[in-house]
């Protein structure tokens, strides 16, 4: 199996945790409920941190001793989804959501951009795409569950 699609099949059964959480905090008995609520919330904060580092990987991978520029300001950059996921775990839940669900959106922009996306394969930024739009629809679904005041007016 290629690594690309080695990556695509991780990258795929990296969402089973977000669905399983966000239908057990649907249908579940209410205990499982609460703590499917704040295991998606302890797993979001775990791969937002997680994509971050991959950047890292992207930058001190390169042999060539070059210095690209935006080598330090992506390395720098990169500690951010750790910077907003760590403190996510100290609000309430749907504050939570809401911060991680933004970091996902703002890492996936940077993704994205020139400098983010140097260095990475072009089926990546497609994986990358489609992993951060289910995720954030399963953010979006796990607010809805959380009800009306989730919404924040």
């Amino acid at each position: 199996m290629t690594r690309h699609r080695t990556a695509w099949g991780l990258g795929l059964s990296g969402l089973i945790p977000f669905i399983a959480c966000l239908v057990v905090a649907f249908l579940g008995p209410t205990a499982w409920q609460v703590t499917a609520v704040y295991a998606f919330v302890y797993y979001a904060a775990v791969i937002l941190s997680f994509l971050g580092g991959a950047h890292w990987g992207a930058v001190l991978q390169r042999t060539d001793k070059a210095r690209m520029p935006g080598d330090i300001r992506r390395l720098a950059l990169a500690m951010l989804p750790s910077l907003i996921a760590w403190p996510s775990l100290m609000l309430s839940p749907v504050m939570g959501i809401w911060v991680l669900m933004v970091g996902f959106v703002l890492i996936w922009i940077y993704d994205l951009s020139r400098e983010g996306r140097f260095g990475w394969p072009k089926w990546y930024l497609l994986l990358r795409s489609v992993l951060t739009v289910v995720v954030v629809l399963a953010h979006a679904g796990m607010v809805l569950r959380l009800g009306e005041s989730a919404w924040g007016f």
